[in-house]
């Protein structure tokens, strides 16, 4: 029988009370020397408050924690990374206007008698850069890097600090495919090198391309852990939300109705030279799928009027319409749901009440005064239809989960009651429990006969949601494909611009 190996890092009964909330209970985890530790959960399970604390961030109000065997207590960040341990935030903490050698190296600069010793700062930042696969000089402006290239920066700077263990938090949240892929890469390099990483995502696919074992946390407590070879969707699904999810896409086929909106030849100011053509009736659910940059957005974006169609037709039900802005789409029966609710769907230091009323203000007025009252029936109209969960309507947005506020735009436009709803990245950076709900909300709006037309990058979300896929590459749709037709695989062959076999 072999001897169990010291982790590298392990904590064991760690406790941390917030007014009014425990975020972490008798919490325990281990992570070994060149293993990726993948750690899931819902919102609110408590992963970010544990990384705060690993991290020197925050302190724990009680517990363990050993490194190899021996045990510390951090006062700070200093106190982490002087023992190894570096936290890569999900909004990166880079300075864009210094080069990358400054970054790497910022607080820290070799030199002697107070003078820094430039030659050394780059020779070192372009080792550092050569082992996460950055051969770019090192006087590049961070400011000039994709997003992507800038999160490799930031794990070249956790590298200089001699950092043994990476804490990734949602690192994929703003990353290309391409980009993605080259930080899997990364990963597998970091693991070869003897560097442990303990990596946070919603994205269940990522944890089972990467992961060697799985920790799972529910309630701010330990749910259950995977080893590799127990890894899979439904395991993880269940340890989180403590129940089997058999049917988390739990679609009725619905059959649908009268066209609602037909795109004739139309032309978006992204792909002026491609012509699109669709339509959608009620009681559908119709998925875009497609790589990154395919123009799934500005598809959207060129319905509902923000950048308005160059050429050809477009029509909801009969009336033909030429949307030149998002009031005009709106007034035609439209909604979109967008991509990053944070920036275009809410006004975060807004009240829930606030935000889930502002698409209705036109028709709560009088006398040019708000009225108060519908703006409250609204709210509560909301929150009660989709289960928002607030303390009370007045409650900030800012400090709702990612879930949560997603619940609020779509309260926003339901209350308008639109024939067409079209949802961009819907479940993006939010939790599993969420996603059901989102679903479950998408199912019952289809039965009421509303047309969904939804842009999606997770694959099983297209698979599991769509009655009818358009899946597109550089601005064209390269093909449709009803329920019994959608495939992994032949979403993947569209999406990249090869026909399907005749």
């Amino acid at each position: 029988m072999g001897v169990a190996r010291t982790p590298l890092l392990e904590v064991r009964g760690l406790c941390k009370q917030f007014p009014g909330v425990r975020a972490l209970n008798e919490v325990s985890l281990k992570l070994h020397q060149g293993e990726v530790l993948a750690l899931i959960g819902e919102n609110g399970a408590g992963k970010s408050t544990l990384m705060k604390i690993l991290a020197g961030v925050q302190p724990a109000d009680s517990g363990e924690y050993h490194i190899e065997g021996e045990p510390v207590a951090f006062q700070n960040v200093r106190d982490a990374l002087a023992s190894g341990i570096a936290l890569i935030h999900q909004e990166l903490n880079l300075a864009a206007n210094l080069d990358l050698a400054a970054n790497i190296f910022l607080g820290r600069e070799p030199g002697k008698f107070g003078f820094v010793d430039d030659k050394a700062v780059h020779s070192g930042a372009g080792q550092y850069l050569k082992r996460v696969g950055l051969n770019l000089p090192t006087e590049t402006l961070v400011g000039d890097l994709p997003i992507g290239k800038q999160q490799l920066v930031e794990i070249a700077k956790a590298l200089s600090c001699d950092a043994r263990v990476l804490i990734m938090d949602e690192p994929t949240s703003s990353l290309s495919q391409k980009e993605t892929e080259t930080l899997f890469e990364v990963v597998h390099d970091l693991r070869e090198q003897g560097i442990s990483v303990i990596y946070i995502t919603h994205r269940l696919s990522e944890v089972k391309t990467l992961a060697d074992r799985v920790t799972v946390f529910r309630d701010g407590k330990n749910a259950g852990d995977l080893s590799r070879e127990e890894i899979d969707h439904g395991a993880m699904v269940q340890l989180m939300v403590g129940r089997e999810l058999s049917e988390f896409y739990d679609r009725k086929i619905h059959e649908p109705g009268e066209v609602v909106l037909k795109l004739d030849k139309v032309r978006s100011p992204a792909h002026p030279h491609t012509e699109i053509s669709l339509q959608i009736r009620t009681g559908e659910v119709v998925g875009v799928a497609g790589l990154v940059g395919a123009g799934r957005t500005e598809l959207l974006e060129t319905i509902f009027g923000v950048t308005p169609a160059l050429g050809g037709t477009m029509k909801i039900g009969e009336e033909t319409i030429h949307p030149q802005s998002p009031q005009e789409a709106i007034s035609a029966g439209m909604a979109l749901v967008p991509e990053d609710r944070k920036l275009h769907g809410l006004v975060l230091p807004m009240t829930v009440r606030e935000n889930a009323s502002l698409a209705s203000l036109n028709r709560d007025q009088k006398s040019g005064l708000l009225n108060f009252e519908a703006e409250k029936e609204v709210a509560t109209d909301a929150v009660d239809q989709l289960q928002i969960k607030t303390p009370h309507l007045d409650q900030i947005a800012r400090l709702l989960s990612g879930g949560n506020q997603q619940k609020i735009v779509l309260g926003k436009w339901l209350a308008l009651k639109p024939r067409l709803l079209m949802l961009d990245e819907p479940t993006r950076g939010i939790d599993v429990g969420a996603k059901r709900e989102i679903y479950k909300l998408m199912e019952k709006l289809a039965g009421e006969g509303i047309a969904i037309l939804f842009v999606s990058s997770e694959m099983e979300e297209v698979l599991g949601m769509a009655d009818r896929a358009l899946v597109m590459h550089e601005g064209a749709i390269t093909g449709e494909l009803n329920r019994n037709e959608l495939c992994e695989e032949t979403v993947m062959q569209l999406a990249t611009g090869t026909p399907l076999a005749a």
